[in-house]
């Protein structure tokens, strides 16, 4: 069985068969990452909520898009989440404060480019 997050194997063979990547995620999933992050179900319910009320003034039907930023900022919440459920993870701080770097850069860039398509033509 595969060790987790051994990647490229330690052979130095770059192919890893699909069915080593499932059991890697299988003993994860029933794993260290059940243990860290407790109920599968409660963590992706508390994940919905966060993004539903993200997402709440969105308007889909009428042109709303999700940006960049605004995904960075829905992993962000995921970290949120996940820091409510299971126990103490430093990784889960790291991480969202990372998504929040991420979340600013793309937010400068899209006013950067919105800042560029209001300009008139000469």
């Amino acid at each position: 069985m595969p060790e987790a997050f051994i990647y490229p194997p330690k052979n130095g063979d770059l192919k890893m068969p699909a069915k080593d990547v499932l059991e890697t995620a299988t003993n994860l999933v029933g794993g260290s990452r059940a243990a860290s992050h407790g109920s599968m179900f409660q963590n992706h319910e508390n994940i919905a909520q966060l993004w539903n009320g993200y997402l709440y003034r969105m308007d889909f039907e009428n042109g709303d898009r999700l940006k960049a930023s605004d995904v960075a900022n829905m992993m962000e919440l995921l970290k949120v989440a996940r820091r409510k459920q299971g126990v103490f993870n430093f990784d889960d701080y790291v991480d969202g404060a990372g998504y929040a770097a991420v979340a600013f850069e793309c937010a400068e860039e899209e006013t950067l480019e919105e800042d560029h398509d209001e300009e008139v033509p000469e």
